[in-house]
């Protein structure tokens, strides 16, 4: 069953095409990647998803319900959530209290029930606190609960930044560029984190990645932009084959040369 489905989505800046006709359809409990050359229009789409554009042209539906003209507090409600390529937390807060931030639209007590200090509220806010902690302990966090988010380290924070989305209680997940920045060992760390994330709390993930090494190895489609526009869909082994993906990330005249040395192998068994 498919999560999200965007039909014929087009978002324009004015003279400027950044998303044309994108038809695109991921299913429930699966990673999906979107790629392509910088200013393909990945960032966009992932805005119009979560309502922090308003597309021209199209549907996007979420659940088999269109979420055209809903507001990003009401999107995340629904069981979105997401990442972004340049790491969002608020840096004078805890890592707790970040997490329980994310946990804000799913609070029911209000200003009375905080003033007063209702019994209801009061097991609320333990509630929430024990929930900040458990998803700590999931991203590996455990113990840094109390630390400000400015002062952990870089793979830290895009770790944090994941806890907080989960806060939220998401369905679909979408990371934008989550090992950006990241050496090796911490790229290592958050592909198996974004493994886990599908195989132990069933979430669907949607990523854009530039890290073709993360892309093939955790992706089971692969879509690809090139200035606004889908060139090419399919397993990673299609993808990485694909003359138009080729062209697109290396230009007209490398992409013929990989193609014809891929030619070449497969039709000479000792060159295999």
């Amino acid at each position: 069953m498919a999560i999200l489905t965007a039909r014929g989505v087009t978002k324009r800046f004015g003279g400027l095409t950044a998303v044309s006709k994108f038809d695109f359809e991921s299913e429930e409990n699966s990673i999906y990647s979107i790629i392509g050359p910088n200013g393909a229009g990945k960032t966009t789409f992932f805005n119009c998803v979560t309502g922090f554009y308003r597309f021209e042209e199209g549907d996007i539906l979420f659940d088999g319900h269109s979420i055209v003209g809903l507001t990003p507090d009401r999107i995340v409600h629904m069981g979105i959530a997401r990442t972004y390529q340049n790491i969002r937390l608020f840096a004078n807060l805890t890592a707790i209290e970040n997490i329980l931030v994310g946990q804000h639209t799913h609070l029911k007590s209000g200003l009375v029930g905080a003033v007063l200090r209702l019994p209801s509220t009061v097991r609320e806010e333990a509630a929430a606190l024990a929930e900040a902690r458990r998803l700590l302990n999931f991203v590996k966090l455990a113990g840094k609960g109390d630390f400000l988010a400015k002062n952990l380290p870089y793979g830290d924070q895009r770790r944090l930044e994941i806890a907080r989305a989960l806060a939220t209680r998401p369905k679909l997940l979408l990371l934008d560029e989550p090992t950006a920045g990241m050496n090796p060992h911490e790229t290592e760390e958050m592909m198996a984190l974004v493994r886990h994330l599908r195989d132990e709390l069933g979430i669907t993930i949607l990523l854009i990645e530039h890290d073709m090494r993360v892309v093939m190895g955790i992706s089971e489609r692969v879509t690809v932009l090139d200035y606004g526009e889908k060139i090419a869909e399919g397993t990673p082994a299609e993808i990485q084959a694909n003359p138009k993906v080729i062209e697109a990330y290396l230009g007209r005249g490398s992409a013929t040369e990989v193609v014809s040395q891929a030619s070449a192998v497969q039709a000479s068994p000792a060159l295999a």
